[in-house]
């Protein structure tokens, strides 16, 4: 099979060093920097804009007026060179922002692979995004913030600079996240922001299996329902718990958490376990 073709319309505006790879098509009206480059098969619509230091992988759509590179929104922000780095097979909808980083941080945002960003969503500087995420309409990240694989994000949420995400969580719309949303859990609200228990339904769909997610629940119910401190809580996970992947990511994640995690339980969930 021939390789396909890189498909550039004449109404777009590509700076000569620009790097694209084979088979990528640029849209009505695009315009690509000096400093950017593009994998196999990536496409962009139409009037989309990609700046800075910018290195994109393979099979990523973006489509019309999405913005990538542009400098962070940072005021002590003076020019230095960071970066943007994106895997492969990301979908960008319209309007969505992405800006480079600082080097108050890794000077690097980075965005993993297989992700969907729905329209007006924004990527803030420094943040690190995983694989196999969903960002709704209007999300917003401020800087600093790590997303981590499966995360799923509802409309209109917010979340508070250095904030993590935490591994097949759900965060209902509207939601202002101001602390660590735990791996495998629900959270939603502004403020205070509650915690709905685990994300079973989410995980199910996923391929977890029925013993997997009963000791997810059991696990997150020594946590949040019994009288131990989050440390003691931890420690008896360890203990009554065998070791596994889904205890390793609840307790690493707990014992790395620099702003606390979201541990206001709703009165959902309490009647839940009535």
């Amino acid at each position: 099979m021939p390789e396909p073709e890189t498909r550039i319309d004449p109404s777009a505006v590509v700076h000569p060093r620009a790097n694209l790879d084979q088979g990528v098509q640029v849209g009505p009206g695009c315009v690509i920097g000096e400093f950017v480059s593009l994998g196999k098969n990536t496409r962009l619509d139409a009037h989309v804009y990609l700046t800075g230091h910018t290195r994109v992988g393979e099979s990523c759509r973006f489509f019309p007026y999405s913005s990538v590179g542009t400098d962070p929104q940072d005021v002590g922000y003076q020019q230095e060179e960071t970066r943007v780095e994106i895997g492969n097979r990301n979908l960008f909808r319209e309007f969505m922002t992405i800006n480079r980083g600082t080097p108050k941080d890794v000077g690097i945002t980075c965005i993993g692979s297989d992700n969907y960003f729905m329209a007006y969503s924004h990527i803030a500087h420094d943040c690190q995004v995983g694989d196999q995420i969903v960002f709704m309409n209007c999300v917003t990240l401020a800087g600093h913030c790590h997303i981590d694989d499966y995360a799923q994000i509802s409309g209109f949420a917010g979340i508070h600079q250095f904030c993590r995400v935490g591994k097949y969580s759900y965060i209902g719309g509207y939601s202002v996240i101001t602390q660590d949303v735990l791996p495998f859990s629900k959270v939603a609200g502004g403020r205070p922001q509650l915690i709905y228990g685990p994300n079973a339904i989410g995980l199910r769909r996923l391929g977890f299996s029925r013993d997997r997610i009963r000791a997810i629940k059991g696990m997150f119910q020594l946590i949040f329902f019994s009288d131990l401190n989050t440390t003691q809580a931890v420690e008896r996970i360890e203990k009554e718990f065998p070791s596994g992947e889904d205890r390793e990511e609840i307790v690493s994640f707990i014992r790395a958490s620099q702003r606390g995690i979201v541990k206001k339980t709703s009165d959902e969930w309490k009647k839940d376990l009535a």
